[in-house]
């Protein structure tokens, strides 16, 4: 029995969760978290994020696609179950219509999550490994209750619009998240990348968490410009609580619910 709770101790799941622990509880702990939990989330603030989960997931799908059959990525490589971006272009068309893709804009945190992406599948793919975890254990953890908490925010009548949250392939979350975990502690590295691996998972809650602080700087500027137009805007809309909304709903995306429901 000792010998068995030794190995688990060095999976590397395990490991992930007690290298990034204090970037969990950093989210957990920020009152934009929990601002997203009372359901203060905008219109704006959503689409402003479709557009970077689109652009981040559409450089992971494309680098774990090319690089489906390295022996580090295989084992992980679960396309029809977590794939995000044709749901993200399904949403975006939702919400834009269907020349969404000239005006995706973008802050620089998420450019610089997108090319470290890039690079580590050209250079280094056993990397994809600690992204792909923490982007979708993370959705898997806590999409179908922000799911809820964002149609309720809005208003909107159906799950149009909110396919992001939505898992069509994967009928048991909890039980898929065990499989993925397994199948990621199969995963054969040398000491040497296993490190790497873990210091990339830190690198990737950072390069979420500088996204939600990114954002919630460009939908302040954005409030303010409102703002000096008009006086009602003024009146609805002080920049304070769009900015603890703003990263509110990042982070709780970020950490993707990780913090709130664990992975």
């Amino acid at each position: 029995n000792g010998a068995l709770n030794k190995h688990h101790k060095d999976d590397l799941s395990d490991q992930i969760k007690a290298a990034t622990k204090e970037n969990h509880f950093r989210a957990e702990n920020t009152q934009l978290m929990l601002s997203y939990q009372k359901g203060q989330i905008t219109l704006q603030q959503y689409k402003v994020l479709l557009f970077s989960l689109y652009e981040i997931y559409k450089a992971l799908e494309e680098e774990l696609d090319r690089n489906s059959s390295h022996p580090a990525v295989a084992p992980i490589y679960f396309p029809q179950e977590l794939a995000r971006l044709e749901l993200l272009e399904s949403d975006l068309e939702y919400f834009f219509g269907q020349d969404w893709e000239k005006r995706v804009i973008v802050p620089a945190a998420t450019q610089r999550y997108k090319q470290r992406l890039r690079k580590i599948g050209q250079e280094n793919p056993e990397l994809l490994v600690a992204h792909a975890y923490t982007r979708y254990l993370g959705d898997l953890s806590g999409g179908q209750v922000l799911g809820k908490i964002t149609q309720k925010s809005l208003g909107l009548s159906s799950k149009e619009g909110l396919s992001f949250f939505s898992f069509p392939g994967v009928s048991s979350p909890n039980r898929f998240k065990q499989l993925y975990r397994s199948r990621m502690n199969s995963v054969e590295l040398t000491e040497e990348e296993k490190a790497a691996v873990l210091e990339e998972a830190v690198e990737a809650f950072e390069l979420n968490i500088q996204v939600f602080d990114d954002l919630q700087k460009m939908l302040s500027i954005a409030t303010e410009t409102d703002q000096s137009r008009s006086d009602v805007g003024a009146a609805r809309f002080t920049a304070s609580p769009v900015l603890q909304l703003a990263v509110g709903l990042c982070v709780a995306l970020a950490t993707v619910g990780a913090a709130m429901y664990g992975m």
